[in-house]
């Protein structure tokens, strides 16, 4: 499954679509601590969390996850906006609980 696939499936609102809508997600990550997050988020993850600050992009570009998807309807203030613009890092954003975005993803990929 790829970034492009869960937009279209899940239904998540694009905050920023980044340089790479084609990546491959490995599997969902869910985490609010970033340093956990940080040393334990698989690569290629799509990172379902609420913290939607510039640390968090920061986070996501080190664990290299392939989108970062901002659940409880959590959002990027505009200086996180315009750095995730920047870096080319896909945001997306949904209403959902983070579990209940996670297993959208989850259940996409085991479809």
């Amino acid at each position: 499954m790829k970034v492009n696939d869960i937009i279209e499936k899940c239904g998540f609102k694009v905050l920023n679509l980044g340089e790479s809508p084609d990546r491959e997600i490995s599997a969902p990550y869910c985490c609010d601590l970033l340093s956990i997050a940080m040393g334990k988020m698989p690569a290629d993850s799509a990172w379902v969390t609420v913290m939607g600050n510039i640390n968090t992009l920061a986070v996501a570009t080190l664990a290299d996850a392939s989108c970062i998807i901002l659940a409880e309807g959590s959002r990027l203030d505009e200086a996180a906006l315009q750095k995730a613009k920047d870096q080319g890092i896909t945001v997306l954003m949904t209403e959902l609980p983070i579990f209940d975005a996670a297993l959208k993803i989850y259940q996409g990929q085991h479809a």
